[in-house]
């Protein structure tokens, strides 16, 4: 890293625990403050600081007193220093034709994103209330209390919230996953600020560069997501988005972080990991995207610019919601009733293109030759024909509550039971040297064989056919990356039976 870039981080002002590495020049050219925006939010309002959890939830009973009718607050569970978490509803005085999920505040440091979603509450109750016609929103503003109070990207235990989504390791990603399924979402929307001043920027130009775009936009490309669904969310409710950012004058492009391969730094594009909320909301069938404002280590600098960047893509979301409403639900019936093959891994596209950045020695835009590893169309590498349902050991008791919490049923065995099933041996096996996410993971890759097997009672049957089947496979087949076996929550080792099974023929059974 440049000496200039870490004397640079130094000398900046700290605003309440996070950085602004951004020059006073970069925002004047290229992120002006957008400064008519209405100060009716608490971080807003005030000069220094963002919005604090008393501040919020005055906020929010404000808007219960006022609006009883449209508006209620719910608490969906408590974080880990005890501060209960608020799900606002936003509803009319009829059934809702499309239901839209908004979540803000799952990394602690990235402020603008709760603000833009209290602008937002403000917005639709004072000026759109003909909005809650055919909607119901659920917005979850603050999900990661412990983290956003303090400015930190993690929960109070370390963990990364946008990492959890398999794992279910904190009990806030317990109770955003419970309410979710409850609320069962026709469309959802994860919102996030991202750095413009990543560690490798360092490495280009004289003294680095920074990225110039306003947002960016990660929409799933995991290849368990229906095509159908998949194409839908890109074609018409990202591009209406992009639209809206167009007519405002503002940048931006598809999500993409680094990453060094063989001491090169590459760019990766887009995503596909089930452990990441863009794609961990797919899976359910939703119209379903992860919003990045330009956001993160510059403090409040164009925070206004940032708040209604968030809350134009929100409503741009809401208004393809209620223009789109019949279409949706027929690009969720038929994602309902694909039938294709289970992609357990794919990896992804390798290509050169070109990427803007502002250099931050001429203070310009420049254009960089880039390696790119794209995963908005990834290849699939092991294919498995879907399972009729899997049957779990009764020794495996602690993944149980975890399907529940990710919205996915089961039948309890209540007496032991023959049946036919493929079962996975362990062929290669390798377990890290040390914790990831607080978890010790493992790589492994099974052989499949048939056999009879006498199921004890308490085990557990998964039927694939309902509504979250495809995230059944990210947490059930064990070569995929974001298993119960990759995290390590089902332990094993090299030759060993595993403890989940495939059921290849037709059973019937009963809701537990």
């Amino acid at each position: 890293m440049h000496y200039s870039i870490i004397i640079f981080f130094l000398i900046n002002v700290f605003s309440w625990g996070q950085p602004n590495m951004q020059p006073k020049k970069v925002t004047e050219k290229f992120f002006p403050e957008f400064d008519d925006l209405e100060e009716v939010t608490p971080g807003i309002i005030k000069t220094r600081g963002y919005t604090n959890y008393s501040e919020l939830i005055s906020f929010l009973e404000y808007y219960l007193k006022k609006f009883p009718n449209n508006f209620s607050i719910e608490y969906i569970g408590t974080s880990q220093k005890g501060y209960q978490i608020p799900m606002v509803r936003l509803y009319g005085n009829s059934a809702p034709k499309i239901k839209v999920w908004f979540q803000a505040g799952l990394h602690g440091n990235e402020s603008a994103s709760t603000e833009g979603m209290l602008y937002l509450i403000h917005q639709i109750l004072e000026k759109s209330l003909k909005t809650l016609d055919d909607l119901e929103i659920s917005i979850v503003p603050m999900a990661n209390i412990d983290g956003y109070l303090k400015t930190s990207r993690y929960s109070n235990n370390g963990l990364d919230l946008n990492r959890d989504n398999t794992k279910l390791m904190a009990p806030e990603t317990v109770a955003l996953k419970k309410a979710f399924n409850r609320f069962s979402p026709h469309v959802a929307v994860d919102f996030h600020e991202y750095t413009p001043f990543r560690r490798d920027y360092a490495n280009f130009g004289k003294i680095g560069i920074s990225s110039p775009y306003d947002v960016m936009f990660l929409l799933s490309g995991n290849l368990n997501i229906p095509k159908n669904l998949r194409d839908y969310s890109n074609k018409v409710f990202l591009k209406n988005a992009q639209d809206v950012m167009t007519d405002y004058g503002y940048r931006f492009r598809q999500y993409v972080s680094t990453t060094k391969v063989n001491n090169e730094i590459h760019f990766n594009q887009s995503g596909f990991n089930s452990r990441s909320n863009a794609t961990s909301f797919a899976l359910t069938n939703c119209v379903s995207a992860l919003i990045e404002v330009r956001g993160v280590r510059i403090g409040k600098e164009s925070f206004k610019r940032r708040t209604r960047i968030t809350y134009l893509i929100a409503m741009s979301y809401l208004n393809s919601s209620l223009h789109e409403m019949e279409m949706i639900k027929k690009q969720i019936e038929i994602a309902n009733n694909d039938k294709k093959d289970i992609i357990v891994k794919s990896e992804r596209k390798i290509y050169q293109d070109t990427i803007q950045a502002i250099d931050l020695f001429s203070n310009s835009m420049t254009e960089l030759s880039v390696t790119i590893r794209d995963a908005s169309n990834p290849i699939p590498i092991l294919t498995r024909k879907r399972p009729e349902a899997y049957a779990i050991s009764a020794n495996e008791k602690k993944v149980f509550n975890k399907l529940s919490a990710l919205g996915i049923y089961y039948n309890l065995i209540n007496e032991p039971k023959e049946i036919i099933v493929e079962k996975y041996i362990v062929t290669d096996y390798k377990r890290a040297n040390k914790k990831i996410e607080k978890m010790l993971t493992q790589k492994l890759t099974t052989k499949i064989t048939k056999d009879t097997l006498v199921l004890p009672l308490g085990s557990i049957i998964v039927p694939t056919n309902q509504k979250n089947s495809n995230l059944i496979y990210e947490l059930l087949e064990p070569e995929a990356p974001n298993s119960f076996f990759s995290w390590g929550i089902i332990r094993t080792n090299l030759n060993e039976t595993l403890p989940v099974y495939r059921i290849p023929k037709n059973l019937s059974h009963e809701k537990n």
